[in-house]
């Protein structure tokens, strides 16, 4: 039989068998996140279109050639989300949280959506997880929030990831750099790509972020914005890296990277691998001082980044980093007939209350089946239930690990369970002692 339809080219879906591990993801995402005093903001899923115009910049490859914009039934211009920034600040000015003790911390994990052409590492639908401080210009939180990126990476074990950094100044001192921009490029206008001739006039800076190749060699001989730095801006640069340093972390000063977007000022990074191709970036971030004025706020510096989930899962396969699956089962009640199945279902629902994952038959399968289920499903201990153990009120766990079994009275068999697996979780710590095993590694398959 022929499927009616497939998933949308340049989406995917997250089965059973990885949405466990994609969700130990997340959630570690927000327990660093938490730990830097981020916390989590959500945003609709769609906007009206001027919010991208205005704080992304209508000259960008996003605002010119990515985005999903539609009318709705209104009329109105309405576009899917294609980043997180311009939503995190339009919702700080809805609801006055420039009023509010500062800076702002907001982090969030979202789905954007970008039409480009899908290939490993790019989707049209993608996750995003970003960060965002707002109101405070001081060169500490660009070294706070780049730290926060960096402390992602090593959490996760991730190897030869590279801080790339530059400075793109601010509106003064870019103003002479567009005019150096401008006379260098009217040098080439034959070679320029039509799209790039158009920003040639509007702003320069974006035929740096240009994806033809054509352009992109002509860009590899401009001038620098680092050379055309006001005095605030190279010092606010220099204080960042001394911050950095003294941090011991890392970085690459890369006076070509200007980024996607056109809010952003002075400090601009990415975080780039090697390992997954040409879309080595997994993380980019930066200022942007004045998108809070743009979109009709007050004046309020602000900074933040965006990793993409996708990539930085790329990045962990390639580097041989296995997410924690799900815990699965913990218990499994295998009834032998009807009497035994009510009292299972009476039973995993007391273990459910207090936490514990319980499974009982809801087939019909022989006892045999249930088994092989229980083994499939990861269940890390059995129960078998029939009339002999109703009539004494007693079952026999089995640890499906070790094979060890231990009869538990059926009375209050929910804290008796516990008991048990604690006592169990307890001697394998002390087997990990006495052994040498790595007792991070150990508690984290325990949790």
């Amino acid at each position: 039989m022929a499927l009616i339809t497939k998933a949308i080219k340049g989406t995917q879906d997250i089965l059973p068998e990885n949405s466990g591990k994609q969700r130990f993801l997340e959630n570690t995402l927000f327990e660093i996140a938490d730990s830097f005093g981020f916390k989590e903001i959500r945003t609709p899923v769609f906007e009206h279109t001027e919010l991208f115009q205005r704080g992304v910049g209508d000259t960008t490859d996003v605002v010119q050639k990515e985005m999903y914009t539609f009318d709705d039934k209104g009329g109105r211009s309405i576009t899917l989300r294609p980043e997180g920034t311009a939503g995190a600040v339009r919702a700080f000015l809805e609801h006055g949280l420039f009023n509010e003790a500062l800076p702002q911390k907001f982090c969030y994990l979202l789905n954007c959506y970008r039409y480009e052409k899908p290939q490993a590492g790019r989707w049209r639908e993608f996750q995003q997880f970003g960060v965002e401080m707002l109101g405070t210009a001081s060169p500490a939180a660009d070294a706070e929030v780049i730290s926060l990126a960096n402390e992602i990476f090593s959490f996760l074990g991730i190897e030869n990831i590279e801080l790339q950094l530059n400075s793109i100044g601010c509106p003064t001192c870019r103003q002479k750099y567009h005019e150096a921009l401008k006379e260098y490029f009217n040098g080439h206008k034959e070679e320029l790509c039509g799209t790039c001739l158009e920003r040639l006039e509007k702003n320069p800076m974006r035929i740096l972020d240009c994806k033809s190749p054509v352009c992109k060699e002509i860009s590899a001989g401009s001038p620098l914005i680092i050379d055309y730095l006001c005095d605030e801006c190279a010092e606010h640069f220099d204080s960042v890296k001394k911050y950095l340093d003294n941090m011991g972390i890392k970085y690459t000063v890369n006076p070509r990277i200007v980024r996607g977007l056109d809010y952003y000022t002075r400090t601009v990074f990415e975080f780039v691998s090697n390992d997954i191709g040409a879309q080595g970036t997994v993380c980019g971030g930066g200022r942007y001082d004045g998108l809070v004025e743009e979109l009709g706020g007050p004046k309020v510096p602000a900074l933040g980044f965006g990793m993409g989930t996708g990539r930085l899962q790329l990045v962990m396969q390639g580097q041989g980093i296995e997410l924690p699956d799900d815990k699965g089962c913990d218990i499994y009640l295998a009834p032998m007939d009807a009497d035994a199945s009510l009292e299972a279902m009476r039973m995993v629902t007391d273990l459910r209350s207090s936490g514990i994952k319980a499974q009982t038959d809801v087939v019909g399968r022989s006892l045999k089946a249930q088994m092989k289920y229980a083994d499939k499903i990861g269940a890390k201990y059995t129960v078998v239930l029939g009339s002999d153990e109703l009539a004494n009120k007693a079952a026999t766990v089995k640890n499906m690990s070790t094979g060890e079994k231990t009869e538990l009275s059926l009375e209050d068999f929910e804290d008796n369970f516990m008991r048990l697996t604690i006592n169990d979780e307890t001697a394998q710590l002390a087997d990990g002692i006495d052994g040498n095993v790595n007792l991070a590694d150990l508690f984290g398959n325990l949790t």
